[in-house]
């Protein structure tokens, strides 16, 4: 099965959590237009890629046959709900510039939490789940 579209896209992702962390470390209210155009930019990509997770990974999946490769790719599903829901809501939270600067130290706050647990869970997907889906 070919994942690189989806490890393609975990690039960008983790890039784009790379920068908004420079962005953040050097100065929230400075860098509030940057830093809601990258958390726009980003949500695009996350969720066109959690859509095409669940439209076809998954389910290819689950047709491999292989129980315990399925049983594995609904293990992560399930856990990707929460993960997404943090981020979405995060991201429809955090997306303009006067929220940004009104409210630095929740928006530090915040994203520490939610990009640090979605950072966690593709490196996890990067060096667990796609090596089991490529080894199939």
């Amino acid at each position: 099965m070919n994942i690189d579209k989806f490890k393609q896209q975990h690039v960008e992702i983790l890039s784009g959590i790379t920068g908004l962390r420079a962005l953040v470390k050097s100065g929230i209210r400075t860098n509030a237009d940057e830093i809601a155009r990258m958390i726009v930019s980003m949500s695009s990509t996350i969720k066109l890629h959690l859509a095409v997770e669940d439209k076809v990974l998954y389910p290819a999946l689950k047709e491999t046959g292989d129980a315990s490769l399925a049983q594995m790719g609904k293990k992560y599903q399930d856990e990707m709900t929460s993960i997404a829901h943090a981020y979405l809501s995060f991201a429809r939270r955090w997306n303009t510039p006067v929220t940004l600067s009104s409210k630095p130290e929740e928006f530090r706050s915040d994203a520490n939490n939610v990009l640090r647990v979605l950072w966690d869970r593709m490196r996890k997907e990067n060096t667990e789940f796609y090596p089991a889906i490529e080894a199939y």
